[in-house]
């Protein structure tokens, strides 16, 4: 007989005693079950006692968690919450210093733990744990301790970090300043120097002046790859909260300081595996730094500003030196005539006015900023460029200036410059590290595969539009594999030339065309159904294979992580708090779980709570939302860290409800197992046309005696 649903098995500890193993009935009240476990073992004032669990993080057991208790669960009968918290309250202003480091290292353990933390901040724990601080001389296991629990804390953003003194965040600024032999407490300082800085407090701008870029950089240069993750968290919350002004003077200083040489040399190139921390903050300098482009990207040339004038006039007088030589013995209006021809030759559509063809806003300025770069940076190649051109017919001439506006358009549109960081993305570019002015070496590039390509095309002026969509799949393409320095771009870049963007064109264009003919539609729609069924198998395998997930906050950016799976029957999700040694956890472990039949619905993109109660969102965040509706008001809210990750997930939620699989991936997955199975079906007939129509039925025969009558004559 199968045991009511409220009624869980489960194994109960305490040191010195016989576990027991009960029936704990989840209708019962939690004081109720602790009194009952108490008097099995004699114990009085079962009030001052609660149940923990023995593995994780050893979270409390409540009235609002205590549904997540599963079959076989192992709990631990221990000092209730407000009893401890009361008890290392006063271990922690021990003058014993045996007892007060042993009751701050529980303290750091137990605070993780949101039951405790109330009722420790309740009692102004965080005040004692302050005036430690604020008064300790050693720099021991107690001052670690001490931060460790001070940072477990404010992690659940109880209360703000407003609460602490200057006089505390001085202190910790002191940890980041000294030359410290414990990298514990300068790795925990600089977490609790991110967090007050990200928390948009006064102690924040204090943080701003006292901490100094050249200390940062000095930690950031140890080999730990702790400490360095720390600085990094610390150099991006620091950038975060400035202007753009201050943020540009930051970057300048520290590339200056040869920043960028040593994070692509010292971490991208030596650490075996970045990490998902360390990946996300290179990703968000990347952003940071691409970001400054955007007030040039947005602002429009003013034909009264002396400054723009002169970097119009210098693409001129680089391209036509001795033009302009000559040009001043001239007449006013012969020099402006010049000046006009010239322009025209340059590529500008309005020669009389070139400021004019820069009044577009993108790329406003930055692509005025491109062609002076390139004209300074790529002297020999401009000038080839602007003369082989000038040689030409107008109709055959690729237009420089033209074309230089529209690149850096397209260039600001791949690498997304002026777009928020995503608070999970991780998508850096390896390239962006290997070198200074990354969008102007990359244009330099670019603008001479613009005009090889204008030339394997035989463009003309009304092949414009063409041309640059080809570049851009060129682009493209080339960044499907993301090169690794720029010698390394130049060189695959220039090899994926017109006639292998037609082969690759064509190459697409075969396969989609086999595939339309009546006799292989009709075979395709025969085989959709099997592999459909393929599909929806692997997404479901997927889900029980399950994935991790970042805490987000509005307070600041989380660093822990939790995870779901799927039962491996199908009929549980189970979702958890990751534990940091613990990379795929079983169902066993995850304390929380929604039953598949529950699920009313699966919200996506702005539909979702977390997504409309944090506002505004960066648009990748939210097109990587989506929530697990189980009950009237209750929602499991996710954000997956790439977009393959939120199809699959979305998939599979879709298949265990019964619905369509509508995502990108799947049409992608099913249309490469149908071309797949075709080509294996179809290889006897290579070379050999279908045709379109099946062949004719042939004419009843006149008869149907086919019956040979054999005579004994014949044998």
């Amino acid at each position: 007989m199968e045991p009511p649903k409220n009624i869980v098995k489960i194994a109960i500890q305490m040191m010195g005693a016989y576990p027991q193993l009960i029936d704990l009935n989840q209708s019962k009240p939690l004081s109720a079950v602790l009194k009952d476990v108490c008097d099995a073992w004699n114990i009085n004032n079962s009030e001052h006692y609660a149940l923990q669990y023995v593995d994780g993080h050893q979270e409390y057991i409540t009235e609002s968690n205590r549904l997540a208790i599963k079959n076989g669960s192992i709990l631990r009968l221990t000092t209730s919450p407000d009893k401890e918290a009361s008890s290392l309250c006063n271990g922690a202003q021990s003058h014993n210093l045996d007892v007060k480091s042993e009751s701050l290292k529980k303290l750091a353990d137990l605070s993780r733990d949101v039951t405790f933390a109330q009722e420790f901040i309740s009692r102004d724990g965080l005040t004692i744990l302050s005036k430690i601080i604020e008064e300790e001389k050693e720099l021991g296991k107690i001052m670690a301790h001490t931060l460790r629990a001070i940072s477990e804390l404010m992690e659940h953003g109880f209360v703000s970090w407003e609460t602490f003194s200057t006089t505390f965040i001085h202190k910790v600024v002191t940890f980041v300043n000294m030359n410290l032999m414990d990298s514990e407490i300068t790795q925990l300082s600089l977490a609790i120097l991110e967090s007050v800085v990200q928390s948009d407090t006064n102690l924040g701008e204090l943080v701003r002046r006292e901490v100094t870029l050249d200390r940062l950089l000095v930690l950031l240069q140890l080999t730990n790859k702790e400490m360095q993750t720390k600085v990094m968290a610390l150099f991006i919350a620091l950038m975060q909260k400035v202007g753009d002004k201050e943020r540009e003077e930051m970057l300048d200083y520290l590339w200056k300081r040869n920043m960028r040489q040593f994070i692509h040399k010292h971490i991208i190139n030596e650490w075996t595996t970045l990490g998902d921390e360390m990946s996300h903050y290179l990703y968000v300098l990347q952003c940071l730094s691409l970001g400054l482009l955007e007030p040039r990207m947005r602002k429009c040339m003013d034909a009264n500003d002396a400054d723009q004038r002169q970097q119009l006039q210098s693409l001129r007088v680089a391209a036509f030196p001795q033009e302009g030589e000559e040009g001043g013995h001239m007449s006013s209006d012969r020099r402006r005539s010049l000046c006009a021809k010239e322009f025209r030759k340059l590529g500008f559509l309005n020669s009389g006015s070139p400021w004019q063809d820069l009044c577009f806003a993108p790329p406003g300025l930055l692509g005025l900023d491109n062609m002076v770069y390139f004209s300074t940076r790529c002297p020999n190649a401009y000038s080839r460029f602007v003369l082989e051109n000038s040689s030409r017919e107008d109709q055959h001439a690729c237009p420089f200036a033209r074309s230089s506006i529209y690149l850096s358009l397209m260039l600001c549109d791949i690498l997304r410059v002026g777009e928020p960081a995503s608070e999970t993305g991780q998508n850096f570019l390896t390239l962006f590290y290997s070198q200074d002015h990354f969008l102007q070496e990359l244009f330099c590039v670019c603008i001479q595969l613009l005009n090889k390509t204008w030339k394997e095309m035989r463009a003309t002026q009304e092949d414009f539009d063409k041309v640059m969509n080809v570049v851009k799949e060129q682009i493209s393409r080339t960044f499907a594999n993301p090169p690794s320095s720029l010698d390394s771009f130049r060189g695959r870049i220039f090899s994926l030339n017109y006639s292998e963007i037609l082969k690759l064109r064509q190459a697409e264009r075969v396969n989609q065309d086999e595939v339309l003919s009546p006799p292989v539609m009709e075979l395709r729609k025969a085989l959709k159904t099997d592999l459909l069924s393929l599909v929806k198998q692997h997404r479901l395998h997927y889900l029980c294979e399950g994935t991790k997930f970042r805490k987000i906050s509005n307070r600041r950016r989380q660093d822990k992580l939790w995870f779901c799976r799927l039962s491996p029957n199908h009929k549980v999700l189970h979702y958890g708090d990751l534990e940091d040694n613990i990379a795929n956890p079983p169902v066993e472990m995850l304390q929380e779980k929604i039953s598949v039949s529950d699920i009313k619905d699966v919200l996506t993109g702005r539909d979702c709570p977390h997504m409309r109660e944090k506002g505004k969102q960066n648009k990748e965040i939210v097109e990587r939302a989506f929530s697990i509706c189980y009950d009237v008001d209750s929602c499991l809210n996710f954000i997956a860290a790439t977009h393959s990750e939120f199809c699959l997930w979305l998939d599979g939620l879709n298949a265990l409800l019964g619905r369509e699989m509508t995502s990108d991936y799947t049409r992608n997955d099913l249309e490469v197992l149908l071309n797949t199975e075709l080509k294996l079906r179809l290889l006897d007939l290579e070379n050999i046309p279908i045709p379109e129509q099946p062949p004719p039925i042939p004419p009843r025969p006149q008869n149907y005696d086919y019956c040979y009558q054999f005579t004994s004559t014949e044998a």
